[in-house]
C-alpha cells in the first residue's frame, strides 16, 4: 500500500475549502465595507452593506453542508468574519450615524455593543457542543446587527418623513443600539427557525399572503427588513413573559442555542 508522503500530509493540513470560505471573506468584506462607507458620510450603502453580509453569512454553513466541506478553520474564520460584519461594523456605523453627537456617552453605548457581540461569539465557541437548535439564547448578532443597520436604513430612505422628528434620531440610535447590545448577551431566548418545516402543508391562502408580504418587501425592502427584525428582538422579551406568567411545568427547560 502507497504511504502518502510526510509532505503531502502537511500540505493537506495547510489546505482550505475554497467555497465555503468565499461566501465567509464576501460577508467580511461586506464590514469593512460598511465601516469604510460610514467612514465616508455614505450611511445607506454602510446599512446596506452590513444586510449584504448577513446574506452571505447565512450561505457560508449551508454550502459547506451540501458540499460536505465543513473544517474547524471554517468554524473559526466564520467566527472572526461575524465580530467584523455583526460587532465592529454596526458599532461603527451607529457612531459614525449619529452616536457621536452625545460625545463620550455615545462612543461607549458602540463599544457596548462591540463588546457585547465579541461576548455573544465567544459564549456560543464555549457552548457549541450543548445546545438547544430550536432556541438561541440571547439575540443573534445577525438580528442585532441588521436591528441598527435597519434603522439607519430607513431614516436615509424617508429622509422627508423624518424631517419633522429628526431631533429624535440620535436618541433612537442611542436606544436601539444599547438595546441590540445587552440583548446579545441576556438569557431570553429566540426560536432558531431550524425547526421550520419546508414540507408541512399549508393553507392556500398562505401563497396569496407570501405574494402580498413579497410585494411590500420589494417595494420598501428597508421598511420591511427594519420591522421584521424588530418583531423578533421584541419576540424574545414576549416569549419570556408568557413563560414567567403561565402556570409551572415539571420538569426542567432544555437548553438553548447560544448562537
Amino acid at each position: 500500500m502507497h504511504l502518502p508522503s510526510k509532505r503531502a500530509q502537511t500540505l493537506r493540513r495547510q489546505s482550505i475549502y475554497l467555497l465555503p470560505n468565499l461566501f465567509t471573506l464576501g460577508a467580511l468584506f461586506g464590514g469593512f465595507y460598511a465601516i469604510v462607507s460610514a467612514m465616508n458620510g455614505q450611511f445607506e450603502h454602510a446599512a446596506v452593506a452590513i444586510f449584504v453580509s448577513m446574506i452571505l453569512d447565512s450561505l457560508d454553513g449551508r454550502v459547506a453542508r451540501m458540499t460536505h466541506t465543513q473544517s474547524e478553520f471554517g468554524a473559526q474564520f466564520d467566527s472572526l468574519s461575524d465580530m467584523v460584519s455583526f460587532g465592529v461594523a454596526p458599532a461603527l456605523v451607529a457612531y459614525e450615524w449619529q452616536l457621536h453627537t452625545f460625545g463620550k456617552p455615545g462612543w461607549m453605548v458602540a463599544f457596548i455593543y462591540c463588546a457585547c457581540a465579541a461576548l455573544r461569539l465567544a459564549r456560543f465557541n464555549a457552548n457549541i457542543s450543548i445546545v438547544d437548535k430550536r432556541w438561541f439564547q440571547g439575540l443573534p448578532s445577525p438580528a442585532a446587527a441588521a436591528l441598527v443597520a435597519g434603522l439607519v436604513w430607513i431614516s436615509r430612505e424617508f429622509n422627508d418623513e423624518f424631517n419633522p422628528i429628526a431631533h429624535l434620531l440620535p436618541y433612537a440610535a442611542f436606544a436601539i443600539t444599547l438595546f441590540a447590545g445587552l440583548t446579545m448577551v441576556s438569557n431570553v431566548r429566540f426560536w432558531s427557525f431550524k425547526e421550520f418545516n419546508a414540507r408541512k402543508t399549508v393553507p392556500f391562502m398562505a401563497m396569496v399572503v407570501a405574494v402580498l408580504l413579497l410585494l411590500v418587501g420589494v417595494s420598501r425592502p428597508e421598511l420591511v427588513f427594519f420591522l421584521f427584525f424588530l418583531g423578533y428582538a421584541i419576540s424574545g422579551y414576549v416569549y419570556w413573559v408568557w413563560r414567567a406568567l403561565r402556570p409551572q411545568q415539571n420538569g426542567t427547560p432544555p437548553p438553548v442555542n447560544p448562537t
